[in-house]
């Protein structure tokens, strides 16, 4: 049971800081304590992931509309996930730094393919899903070169911008943040943000700090609008709701001699 508990605090922290904490009991370890709380903190935000879209997927299928959901930053941001994925996953880094992409690319396709689908585009819907699987396999399988990842992973933050952006200008020009899930947009702002934190403890990779940091400001923007817009489709269900309900006056009748 010993051997078991400490198979998985290594995996936690290294030799030397297992030894620090529990041999010499030296819990003040500057690094040996960032080290476990970027561990813990990219283990949390795997776990998170898992769930962090469901709310959106939910919302659309509750209303069996995407309306306000822009399938091209929907698209971009897919792109912009996916090659982070690839090049993390080929450059052999720790899967608690960057796990959590593999789950928001699965989510993210399945909103892409719901908007095509609720759009009217069945044919579309199934051909996108075998499309996106071919491309996955092409970059995690082997057979593409790791200084080509490196070369989309440069064009990763113009592409994240630019997909982030254009689902703010669409609320923005809809007055509305429409089917966007608040649950996923805070949770998107959270774990970009520890993000920043994991990849310089974890990788030191400067284009994954650049990534993060630019991901964490395109969502602060969407965040921003949700608040803002909070009560605009609300009122606009209940100014078009107390307009049905006014009734008509009655029509007098005509009194008779």
């Amino acid at each position: 049971m010993v051997d078991y508990g400490k198979e998985f605090m290594l995996y936690l922290m290294d030799e030397k800081c297992y030894d620090n904490y529990f041999l010499k009991f030296d819990l003040l370890d500057g690094d040996c304590f960032r080290a476990l709380l970027s561990k813990g903190l990219g283990l949390g935000i795997i776990a998170g992931s898992v769930l962090v879209k469901v709310p959106q997927i939910t919302k659309i299928l509750g209303n069996r509309s995407a309306r306000g959901i822009s399938l091209f930053s929907v698209c971009l941001d897919l792109f912009a996930i996916t090659i982070h994925m690839a090049y993390s996953f080929v450059n052999g880094f720790p899967f608690s730094a960057w796990g959590d992409t593999a789950f928001l690319a699965l989510q993210t396709a399945i909103i892409a393919m719901m908007v095509l689908f609720f759009g009217g585009s069945t044919v579309l819907a199934a051909a996108f899903s075998f499309a996106y699987s071919g491309l996955v396999y092409a970059l995690m399988g082997g057979l593409t070169p790791l200084n080509y990842l490196l070369i989309a992973q440069g064009f990763n933050v113009p592409i994240l911008l630019l997909g982030k952006l254009s689902q703010a200008f669409a609320n923005y020009r809809n007055g509305s943040t429409g089917q966007l899930s608040a649950v996923t947009c805070f949770m998107l702002l959270a774990g970009s943000l520890a993000r920043i934190f994991t990849s310089i403890q974890e990788t030191g990779d400067q284009m994954m700090i650049i990534t993060y940091g630019s991901s964490s400001f395109a969502n602060l923007v969407i965040a921003l609008q949700v608040l803002y817009y909070w009560n605009s489709d609300k009122q606009k269900k209940s100014g078009s709701t107390g307009a049905a309900a006014v009734k008509k006056p009655k029509a007098k009748s005509k009194k008779t001699d």
